[in-house]
């Protein structure tokens, strides 16, 4: 049976992220998510319900996140689930987390009223109109992870386009 593992997410971050480098020199970025929810139970109150997600970047991804996001800035990601597990030093107890690992992101809103990115111009943000399309695909991008995935090396011809 065939399996997919994709995430989409728009929320806030709740921390500034954490930019570290592995032994290698690869480029890991923490990050904190908080993704709300409205709602309106039976009686008729609104209520919200926040889930916090922790999201780890890797590579250009990771130091582009870093240099131009801040705490409370929205932030929209794809990525897929990830379960990590380990033991416990303490209590010898077997722990796990689900956390996603981010595969693509773009920012969300006007820089300018977010208030983060700093002088000089600041962080590119979302388009805010339709793009148009592209006269011709785009190769696909090698990725950072640090799996090593990467995509068919070959571009598509014009005749394999259905558009």
């Amino acid at each position: 049976m065939s399996s997919y593992n994709k995430v989409i997410l728009l929320g806030n971050l709740t921390r500034d992220p954490e930019l570290r480098y592995t032994p290698k020199g690869q480029a890991v970025a923490k990050l904190g998510l908080a993704v709300n929810r409205r709602y309106t139970t039976e009686s008729g109150e609104a209520r919200d319900e926040v889930t916090f997600v922790d999201v780890d970047a890797w590579g250009k991804q990771a130091e582009v996140i870093a240099q131009y996001c801040k705490k409370g800035r929205p932030l929209f990601i794809e990525g897929r689930l990830k379960l990590d597990q380990w033991d416990d030093k303490t209590t010898g107890k077997k722990m796990s987390r689900l956390g996603v690992v981010l595969e693509n992101f773009q920012f969300v809103g006007d820089n300018r009223q977010e208030g983060g990115g700093g002088a000089g111009g600041g962080a590119p943000s979302a388009p805010s109109g339709p793009r148009p399309a592209p006269s011709r695909p785009a190769a696909p991008k090698a990725t950072d992870s640090p799996s090593g995935e990467s995509p068919d090396a070959a571009p598509p011809e014009d005749d394999d386009v259905p558009f």
